[in-house]
C-alpha cells in the first residue's frame, strides 16, 4: 500500500519549520498514544505512521531527499525505513517528546513505564560507483572502526555473574510514583527512577574492561549490498551494523551515501542514458553504420540515408534498471544525432561542394526545416 504524504500525516505544510513539525508530531503522538488507546489497532497504526513521518522530516538530509524523490528517496534510510518499526524503537528514539521513556508523565497515564533501551550511534560511509556497477548492483566491503560489544562482559557492563541487582529505589519497575495535590484533587504521576535511570537494575561490580558501559572500541568488516539503479546522493542503510549500544541495547545503522562516477561517453537522466553521436556529412547523406557505447559494450546502429541533425534514436531497455527493483522497468539509451561540418576545406573539396550546391537536391527541404524548428522549439518549452 502506498504511503501517505508525510506532511499530510502530521498536518503541516511543506515549508513548515522544525519547531512546527515537532509540535505537530507531539500532538499526534499524544492523541494516539497506546496508553490512551489500549488495544486500539487503528490508533497504534496512526501512532507508528506519525513517528515514521517525524523521523524523516526532523532530519534535514532525510527531509531534502524526501522532498526531491518522495518515499523512495528515504526507503531504508530512516529508523523505520524497512517496515520494522516497533514501539520500543519509537520510545527509545523520541522519548523526549513524551517527557520520559514512553509514559505520559504529567498526563496521568496509568501504563507501566517501559524499560529504556539504549541505541548505538549511526555510521556514515561514502562509496563511488560506476554506471556499470549501478546497472547490475554490487556488494562492497568496508573495514570500519566503531563501538563493539565488550568481549569481556558480552555487553552487559557487569563483572561476572550476579554483578547486577534489583534497583532498591524503584524495586525493578524503572519508575517512581509521585503523589501531589492539584485543583482536581490528588494526582499521581510517574517519573524515571533517578537511581537506575529507568533500567530497573543497577550494576554492583562494573566490568573492568568497559567500565560498565558494555562497549569498547573495535573494528569490523562490513559487507554492503547496493541494489541496481541507485543514483548520486541516495542512501543505502545497513540496519544494526553501526555502533554497538550500551549494555546490549539496539545497535545503530550504517548509512552508505552513493557517489556516481561520471561516464566518459554516456550521460544519465533518471533511468535513461544519453549518447551524443556526431556523424560526418557523407555518412549522414549516404547512410551506413555507427558504433554506439552501452553499459554492456559497443553496439552498431543503422544510419538511414538523409539523416538530419537532431534526429533521435531510442534503444529500448539499454538504460539503467529502476532502483525499486523487478517490475518497474529499465530505462532506454537515447542517441542524439548531430552532423559535423568541416571548418576548413581544400580547393578540390570546395569545388566539389560548389558543384553540389548547383543541384536542387541540396536545397533545404521546407518540411525538414519545419521539423527541425519544432524540435529545437520543444527544447525551450
Amino acid at each position: 500500500m502506498a504511503k501517505r504524504d508525510y506532511y499530510e500525516v502530521l498536518g503541516v505544510s511543506k515549508n513548515a519549520s522544525d519547531d512546527e513539525i515537532k509540535k505537530a508530531y507531539k500532538k499526534m503522538a499524544i492523541k494516539y498514544h497506546p496508553d490512551r488507546n489500549p488495544d486500539d489497532k487503528e490508533a497504534e497504526a496512526k501512532f507508528k505512521e506519525a513517528a515514521e513521518a517525524y523521523d524523516v522530516l526532523r532530519d534535514p538530509q532525510k527531509r531534502a531527499r524526501y522532498d526531491q524523490f518522495g518515499p523512495e528517496g528515504v526507503n531504508g534510510a530512516g529508523g523505520f525505513g524497512g517496515g520494522g518499526m516497533n514501539m520500543d524503537d519509537i520510545f527509545s528514539m523520541f522519548g523526549d517528546i513524551f517527557g520520559g521513556h514512553g509514559g505520559f508523565g504529567g498526563f496521568g497515564g496509568g501504563g507501566r513505564a517501559r524499560k529504556p533501551q539504549y541505541r548505538g550511534g549511526d555510521l556514515r560511509l561514502k562509496v563511488r560507483m560506476t554506471l556499470q556497477e549501478i546497472a547490475t548492483g554490487v556488494t562492497k566491503k568496508f573495514k570500519v572502526k566503531k563501538k563493539v560489544a565488550c568481549p569481556h562482559c558480552h555487553g552487559s557492563g557487569a563483572e561476572g555473574s550476579g554483578a547486577t541487582e534489583t534497583c532498591p529505589t524503584c524495586h525493578g519497575n524503572g519508575f517512581v510514583v509521585k503523589t501531589q495535590q492539584s485543583i482536581f484533587g490528588m494526582m499521581q504521576t510517574q517519573a524515571v527512577c533517578p537511581t537506575c535511570g529507568g533500567e530497573g537494575t543497577i550494576i554492583k561490580n562494573k566490568c573492568k574492561e568497559c567500565g560498565g558501559e558494555g562497549v569498547v572500541n573495535g573494528e569490523e568488516v562490513i559487507e554492503v549490498k547496493i541494489p541496481a539503479g541507485v543514483g548520486d546522493g541516495m542512501v543505502v542503510t545497513v540496519t544494526g551494523k553501526g555502533h554497538a549500544a550500551r549494555r546490549n541495547g539496539v545497535p545503530g545503522d550504517i548509512q552508505v551515501y552513493i557517489e556516481e562516477e561520471p561516464h566518459k561517453e554516456l550521460l544519465r537522466e533518471d533511468n535513461n542514458l544519453i549518447y551524443n553521436l556526431l556523424l560526418d556529412v557523407p555518412t549522414a547523406a549516404l547512410g551506413g553504420d555507427a558504433e554506439i557505447p552501452t553499459i554492456d559494450g559497443k553496439v552498431k546502429i543503422k544510419i538511414e540515408p538523409g539523416t538530419q541533425p537532431g534526429k533521435v534514436v531510442r534503444l529500448r531497455s539499454k538504460g539503467l534498471p529502476a532502483v525499486q527493483g523487478y517490475g518497474y522497468g529499465t530505462g532506454d539509451l537515447i542517441v542524439n544525432i548531430s552532423v559535423y561540418i568541416p571548418e576548413t576545406l581544400s580547393k578540390d573539396e570546395k569545388k566539389a561542394l560548389e558543384e553540389m550546391k548547383k543541384s536542387d537536391n541540396f536545397a533545404p527541404n521546407p518540411s525538414i526545416k519545419e521539423k527541425i524548428f519544432r524540435k529545437f522549439k520543444s527544447y525551450f518549452e
